[in-house]
Parts: C-alpha cells; structure tokens; sequence
C-alpha cells in the first residue's frame, strides 16, 4: 500500500533546505556559455527558470512528498572550471521539510543546461563520453520556530 507520511502532529516551523551540484561539461561548452553563443539560447536563464518551476511541481514528479506551500525558493547557475554549479533553494512554514523541492530544483536545473547544450557534447556516435551530472545533495537542512506565524 502506498501512502504519504502523516505529519499532522509535527509542529509548524520555518524550513529551508540548500541543494548543490554540478554538470561537468567540454571546455569548448563552457566557452560556448559565457559567450552567449550556444543555439538554443541563455543555458543558464533557462535553467534558473526550470529549476524554480521544478520545485513547484515536486509533489507530482515524487508521490509521496506532500504539497508544500513554498515562502521562497532561489536558483543560481554558474560557470565553475569543470562546468555549470547549481545552488538551489527552497523555504516554507510548514509541517515538513523542503529538501526534495532543493532537490528537483538543481536536478532539472542542470538537467535543462545539459538539454540545450548536448549537441555541443556529443561524440560521433551520439554519446555524452565527458558529460556527467552529480553529484546532487542537500548542502543545508534547518528548522526553527515559526515565530508565531503559520
């Protein structure tokens, strides 16, 4: 049988979560980036938007989370030596945590970057032989009172 988590007795508290991880891409990629020059367009403004809608539409991507009324939610990509870096995160008062709204958020992220610039990556057969993604993982985890709020 599956079935959400009961968390009706949990108290109501503030919620952030952080999630990180990297793309490592080509050094012709990288350049492709900060140049503007990739043919899909910005990699990075459309990461950052599909990071943010991701973490709104966790709960469907993921059946047992619950819908989570997220208070703000952030997305930042940026070109490091070995790739593009995501910092995602996600905050709410409520009665669980935000860590999988982080999660989907830098995993669709960079999964869009890796999309707009795969035919960038790819080998003659078709392949990604450099291109990996990972690892993802929740960098922060807190909870405190909600000060009175709910």
């Amino acid at each position: 049988m599956a079935r959400q988590r009961d968390v009706a007795s949990k108290p109501v508290v503030a919620r952030r979560a952080v999630a990180v991880g990297e793309l490592s891409v080509r050094p012709a990629t990288r350049a492709a980036i900060r140049s503007g020059s990739v043919e899909k367009g910005d990699p990075i403004a459309a990461g950052e938007l599909a990071g943010l809608l991701a973490m709104k539409r966790t709960p469907e991507l993921i059946p047992h989370c619950h819908t989570v009324p997220l208070t703000s939610s952030r997305v930042e990509l940026s070109v490091v030596a070995r790739g593009v870096r995501v910092r995602a995160e996600a905050a709410t008062i409520g009665r669980t945590g935000v860590e999988m709204e982080a999660l989907v958020g830098a995993s669709v992220a960079l999964l869009t970057v890796w999309d707009m610039v795969k035919y960038l990556e790819k080998d003659a057969r078709g392949l990604y032989p450099t291109t990996s993604l990972g690892p993802v993982r929740v960098a922060v985890k807190e909870k405190s009172v909600a000060s009175g709020r709910r």
